[in-house]
């Protein structure tokens, strides 16, 4: 999404639509804002934080409230793009040993299975080698294109990331490997390269016996300043944003291999550092304002989550954390490698973004429960609908969405397909646990929900739909929206498939102005919506593509609403909201 200049803009804020959930707020229907303009606090939200509240999950409301987008103004962002300091999107870390991996073999040597395949179950599992541990991350998080306009070139990646910036860093912690090492190791994921960049040496494997045999770590980190050079203090949503992608990424190209992938989530801020090697970088003093200058500490990685992945179907494991973490501690004793390298000569700081990510710092949780259930399969109305693709052939060839034609239409069969990977717990049982295919890698129940503006599905009538990922929301969904919403199954869908229609109406003219007036998709693709974790994943047996980006938090009588319990709860440096509303940014990210 490109900077957003001073724009003056009308719209109508009388439609049915705009009811959702209940407010007190009142909006002048023609207003002009400045995306660089201070944030008056006649648009803040009226409800403000509770005193009694912690100090950090105040902080982290705050944060939500002052960093969204409304009609009357747009979230704080640099006025116009410093080529000249864009960040460099590869980390290095110079003088670090180089492990080169392998790139996959043709696919009659090493044929990938079907996409459909691994959400009915996962084929038998794969040891852990050099060939396997090159094939996750040529799948996963590897460049898969480079593209070239004018002067310009850039690359493209598997993992999805907003303005394809890619704040995510990786990192693989693992025993021995023939012909990558002869000793456990920590190293950071060179993507342009297909490298390993060896950080440290582990003498001895300490997670033996804390972790299921043949298992190892993945472990992702942010660089806020990738973000913030773009979006401005929205960057922290980016990031949160992008984690989720990578989770996602991961999850599938590791089912390719037979691989289950669970977050830990019972370990905390300073236990990621250690695991990670992220604590050996500068410490960043945050300014009391925002400020332009020559800030190269700002560019250090914040931790977000670590990954354990593990041969699937052999049962579940215990994970204690008071000795995982223990065994982490010992971490800082090791030799670390290789300096990082320098991404901007200028930068500029958004404190806010900064002091959230201080809020959100996570505490151990060393009484967690960790817990693998088994596999859950996803339905299936629509085999057709995959096309005979590989793996392979739909993570690598997925495309930003710039060209739509307003015309195609979608399969009623298709969408509903493509709806039944979006639910949590897959077919036959009630939507809430995280069972299936990429969701099972998160340790919560499902909290975010899914509506859609449908445009163009064969056989179904326009209007707003809203489908339910944990169905003990119903009731309380039904209570805070609308009360002439329909709430009605449509024609012809799956019967444990919970998807109700709203509201017939043309919805394309609001969706494209939710969508801050910048991507005609939301009036030419068949069904607009941001929906899950992994949308593009589900999507791409229709288009292979990631939609855009940019949508209005909060106007009028629409808003985001937030459902928050404690800080303990927060995944480190994740913002970890939970949003339930029209349109929403669906992170991996949750409050409560």
């Amino acid at each position: 999404m490109p900077p957003l200049p001073p724009t003056r803009f009308s719209f109508p804020l009388t439609s049915p639509l705009l009811h959702l959930l209940p407010s007190t707020t009142t909006t002048t229907a023609t207003m002009s804002f400045s995306s660089s303009s201070p944030s008056p606090s006649s648009l803040s939200n009226p409800k403000q934080p509770d005193p009694q509240l912690d100090q950090n999950l105040s902080q982290v409301l705050t944060y939500h409230n002052d960093t969204k987008h409304h009609f009357t103004r747009y979230a704080r962002s640099p006025r116009g793009l410093d080529w000249a300091n864009q960040p460099n999107p590869f980390r290095r870390y110079l003088s670090a040993p180089l492990l080169p991996l392998l790139h996959p073999t043709p696919p009659d040597d090493h044929p990938s299975p079907l996409y459909s395949s691994l959400f009915t179950s996962l084929p038998p599992p794969k040891p852990i080698s050099k060939s396997t541990i090159s094939q996750l991350l040529y799948d996963s998080l590897a460049l898969s294109a480079w593209k070239t306009t004018g002067f310009s070139t850039w690359s493209l990646r598997v993992n999805p990331s907003s303005g394809n910036l890619h704040p995510t860093e990786a990192y693989i912690i693992s025993p021995p490997i023939p012909s990558l090492s002869d000793s456990g190791f920590v190293a950071h994921y060179a993507p342009k390269e297909h490298a390993l960049e060896l950080r440290a040496q582990i003498p001895t494997w300490v997670f033996a016996d804390l972790l299921p045999k043949d298992s190892f770590l993945v472990g992702l980190s942010s660089i806020f300043w990738r973000e913030a050079w773009k979006y401005g203090e929205r960057a922290f949503r980016y990031c949160n944003h992008d984690v989720g992608h990578a989770i996602a990424a991961v999850a599938v190209a590791a089912a390719e291999l037979g691989w289950d992938v669970k977050i830990l989530d019972g370990l905390g801020y300073e236990d990621l550092e250690k695991l990670m090697g992220v604590e050996m970088l500068p410490h960043f003093e945050i300014p009391a304002r925002a400020v332009k200058g020559r800030l190269p500490e700002m560019e250090f990685e914040h931790p977000d989550c670590v990954l354990v992945v593990f041969p699937s179907g052999g049962g579940g494991f215990e994970v204690d954390y008071e000795k995982l973490s223990s065994a982490i501690s010992e971490f800082s004793k090791l030799e670390w490698k290789g300096k990082p390298n320098v991404l901007s000569k200028e930068h500029i700081c958004w404190d806010v973004i900064y002091r959230t990510a201080e809020a959100v710092k996570k505490e151990r949780d060393l009484g967690g429960r960790f817990s693998v259930e088994a596999f859950r399969s996803s339905g299936s109305c629509s085999e057709g609908s995959y096309k005979g693709l590989t793996v392979r052939e739909v993570v690598r060839k997925r495309r930003s969405a710039v060209d739509m034609d307003g015309v195609t239409v979608m399969e009623r069969e298709t969408f509903y397909q493509i709806l039944l990977h979006c639910l949590p717990s897959g077919s036959g049982g009630k939507q809430r646990r995280q069972l299936a295919l990429p969701f099972r890698a998160l340790s919560w129940d499902a909290e975010v929900h899914a509506a859609l503006f449908v445009h163009r599905v064969k056989g179904l009538p326009e209007g707003l739909y809203f489908l339910v990922r944990n169905e003990d929301h119903f009731d309380e969904l039904k209570k805070s929206m609308r009360s002439g919403f329909k709430w009605v199954k449509p024609e012809g869908c799956p019967e444990d498939l919970p998807l109700y229609e709203l509201h017939r109406t043309d919805c394309r003219a609001l969706a494209e102005k939710l969508s801050c007036h910048q991507c005609s998709a939301c009036r030419k693709l068949p069904v607009m919506a941001a929906l899950a974790l992994a949308w593009w994943l589900v999507l791409s047996h229709y288009c292979r593509t990631k939609t855009c980006g940019c949508i209005l938090d909060c106007f009028g009588r629409l808003e985001f609403s937030v459902k928050c319990c404690t800080l303990k709860h927060m995944q480190s440096a994740s913002l970890q909201q939970e949003l339930v509303v029209i349109l929403m940014i669906l992170c991996m990210n949750r409050l409560g």
